[in-house]
């Protein structure tokens, strides 16, 4: 190996790193810390079963904003400067949360660290295969997708520490000041975009408007079976007596099944097929939703926790890549179009969560709901893979 190839690969080593720290930082720290936050604010603070829901749902509203904005607008030099200021909101609207305890307030801040979440799963992953691409490298979407398992795991794991020591307010502040440890390669070593231009003399099949709304469909399904489980599994957990105090170590065990979870699952859709693969997910995934709901069980919990873990990445994974094989011009926007309605219902799903646990007492309805909308995703997913497109 040269000196040119080595330094290429230690460069390619740093790139594929700043985006995972990029979704680490974007995703797992300012958004998903919420998640085990959550009971101890529940106890600690004023927040309702009702406002907690609220929350979530406006950093969702925030991340399908950011999403938009990035969707509508081919200017790469303001795509890189909006990635580079979603990095310092990712850090600041974290510390910031524990800084108030006025109820608008986490509202304005869990909806900005919303739009910073754009840069760890639309702009960053987007950044790092142009670069891959133009250095002839093999895209490595599953690299970059460990992320999001590992921004469940390393955030969760600091919880876990805090809680003996730290209040709720203390712990928002730690865990922002600890998101700069991963801000820093986040923003050094993610390459800038390189406008390429691909031509082809292929013709251009795309599928009609009516196999585009059944997958949409199904993937807002898959949002909803993401959200309320991903929002509210350590204060569901919480709740069971047999597995009070145990709630964050769950939240890392899923954490670390998600981390892997992309690299399996490619290699079973490159035998059986990507739609199959979707259905096989899909099903596992509802399975994991309902498991709290029939048994308070620490074992049952644990397998729940990585069953929802392992598929819920895949899913997304294997989803983007679906729909890139079917635009492979212009696989961007297809992209965007799914990741919006994959926002929508991460919206709607966690305020109806919360006014359902709120009325009932408990998180049993809104599981169960959650579940049969999983199941309505996978007869959407089968109508796809019944379709004539599909089969061209």
């Amino acid at each position: 190996m040269t000196h040119h190839d080595s330094a290429i690969q230690f460069q390619r080593i740093k790139v594929i790193t700043a985006g995972i720290c990029a979704v680490i930082l974007a995703v797992g720290i300012a958004r998903f810390s919420y998640t085990p936050f959550l009971p101890l604010m529940l106890n600690q603070t004023d927040l309702s079963l009702v406002n907690s829901g609220w929350l979530a749902t406006f950093n969702y509203i925030g991340y399908l904003l950011g999403v938009v904005l990035v969707s509508f607008t081919n200017n790469l030099v303001f795509k890189f400067r909006f990635y580079q200021w979603c990095l310092v909101i990712a850090v600041l609207s974290t510390i910031a949360m524990g800084m108030t305890t006025e109820l608008y307030g986490w509202v304005i801040l869990r909806f900005i660290a919303g739009i910073s979440g754009t840069a760890g799963v639309i702009l960053s992953s987007g950044f790092v295969l142009s670069w891959l691409k133009h250095h002839q490298f093999k895209p490595e979407l599953g690299l970059h997708f460990m992320g999001l398992g590992l921004g469940i795991a390393i955030p969760g794991s600091a919880v876990v520490l805090m809680n003996h020591f730290l209040p709720w307010d203390s712990q928002w502040i730690v865990m922002g000041l600890f998101g700069i440890l991963f801000f820093i390669p986040a923003w050094f070593w993610i390459p800038q975009p390189q406008l390429t231009q691909h031509k082809t003399s292929q013709p251009l099949i795309e599928p009609p408007r009516s196999w585009m709304i059944k997958l949409i469909l199904a993937y807002a399904c898959a949002g909803v079976g993401y959200v309320v489980s991903a929002t509210f599994i350590v204060a569901i957990l919480e709740e069971m007596p047999q597995l009070s105090g145990k709630g964050d170590w769950i939240w890392v065990i899923l954490g670390l099944a998600a981390a892997p979870a992309c690299f399996l699952w490619d290699k079973v859709a490159n035998k059986f097929g990507e739609l199959n693969t979707l259905l096989l997910t899909y099903a596992l995934q509802m399975v994991a939703v309902i498991m709290p709901v029939l048994s308070d069980s620490l074992i049952t919990n644990l397998i729940a926790a990585a069953i929802f873990g392992g598929t819920f990445t895949g899913i997304v994974s294997l989803m983007l890549t679906f729909i890139g094989h079917k635009f492979p011009l212009n696989p961007a926007k297809a992209m965007a179009r799914l990741t919006i309605c994959y926002g929508t219902a991460q919206i709607i799903a966690p305020a109806a969560a919360g006014y359902l646990a709120s009325y009932y007492g408990n998180y049993h309805v809104a599981l169960w709901a959650t579940g049969l909308v999983m199941l309505v995703g996978m007869g959407f997913l089968i109508a796809v893979k019944q379709d004539k497109f599909t089969r061209i």
